[in-house]
């Protein structure tokens, strides 16, 4: 039984599909001796009409009468939860069959675009890089930058070339922006992005380390002193976080090499303005030489092959010696903005500025051994 309303869906005016039982008559006397007049079989198989007379004209609950001292043939089931909503016996349908395994495909290629970057996915990436096929390829996980950033390199290169010409000051316009490239592109590279702190950390003491280098009349010793200083700094501000204890480490890591990077870029300020022109038009030229598509071991020959020729036509064979080491420093610095799948912004920051911020050391130290 159940407390729905008159009108109400009620499961037993549904055919019941239980196993067929042979209906009695019209009229046949119920297991009480109660008449069952036509009607719709219920689940004992006695017919239960809405609105009949019991013989007390006792109202049930669907608006029918239940004659005194008749068993209902579910009082022991008064208590139990019953189900209300429609339903059906599962016995009389068709089994559903499985449809069969269908293999999953294998990735497909994406397409490669011209510069190297593969078109807009589905996925939420904008763009499916070199770095993310060559993951799922297995390929290597070095991925040079390329021609572009060899470019952006050279033209870096020439405007150190020239700010060294016209004078100090005239230097200090790229070399900052050189700096500034080399601190964001670190902390790219090591994956810590966004990295506010870190890069501005570097990129202050670049800064130290120039005026440093100004006020000290361009003494190398700016450069070792500003380094010792931002050590401990960078020391104090990591002990002071709450982060993990191994990415403090990985965090102070960071952000002394970028510092020390950023800082040792600034050895073109306290190089001769000569050493600088040469050694930042070889570095120009090797980049550029090995951007192109040749074999590695090849490309690597004839990029130092054309630094030493760009050297060697600016100042003769000490410009080819110093030109030959600025571009194998260069090389260095290529090599490892190229390693473990970098992406397009490492490309642009640490491929750009590596370069030259290796070649530094060489640009100050060569002219001094060669005499």
């Amino acid at each position: 039984m159940t407390n729905q309303p008159y009108g109400a869906y009620d499961p037993y005016q549904e055919p019941y599909r239980a196993p067929q039982q042979p209906q009695q008559p019209q009229g046949h006397a119920g297991p009480q001796g109660y008449a069952e007049p036509q009607g719709h079989a219920g689940p004992q198989g006695y017919a239960e009409p809405q609105g009949h007379a019991g013989p007390q004209g006792h109202a049930g609950p669907q608006g029918y009468a239940e004659p005194q001292g008749y068993a209902e043939p579910y009082a022991d089931q008064q208590y139990t939860q019953q189900w209300q909503g429609q339903t059906w016996d599962t016995r009389l349908q068709p089994p559903v069959a499985e449809a069969p395994a269908v293999p999953a495909p294998a990735p497909a290629q994406a397409p490669v675009a011209a510069d190297g970057y593969g078109p807009a996915t589905l996925g939420g990436n904008s763009r499916l890089t070199a770095a993310q096929r060559a993951r799922a390829e297995g390929r290597s996980p070095i991925i040079e930058p390329g021609i572009q950033p060899a470019a952006l390199t050279a033209v870096l290169g020439l405007l150190l070339a020239g700010g060294a010409a016209l004078g100090t000051y005239a230097l200090l316009v790229p070399l900052v922006l050189l700096q500034g490239l080399t601190a964001a592109g670190w902390f790219r590279l090591n994956g810590m992005w966004p990295a506010r702190q870190g890069i501005a950390l570097g990129f202050l003491a670049a800064l130290a380390a120039d005026v440093a280098l100004l006020v000290s009349d361009r003494s190398p010793a700016a450069i070792l002193g500003t380094l010792g200083v931002w050590v401990l700094l960078s020391l104090v501000l990591q002990l002071r976080s709450h982060a993990d204890p191994d990415e403090r480490m990985y965090g102070l890591t960071a952000t002394v090499v970028a510092a020390a990077l950023a800082v040792t870029a600034g050895g073109h300020l306290a190089a001769d303005a000569s050493a600088v022109t040469v050694g930042t038009v070889a570095v120009a030229a090797g980049i550029v030489v090995r951007a192109l598509p040749l074999p590695t071991p090849v490309s690597v020959v004839v990029a130092l092959a054309a630094a030493a020729g760009a050297g060697f036509a600016l100042d003769g064979s000490d410009g080819a010696l110093l030109g030959a080491g600025a571009a194998l420093c260069a090389l260095i610095g290529h090599r490892v903005a190229s390693y473990d799948y970098p992406s397009r912004f490492v490309h642009f920051t640490a491929g750009v500025a590596l370069p030259l911020a290796a070649a530094a050391p060489a640009v100050w130290i060569v002219p001094r051994l060669t005499g």
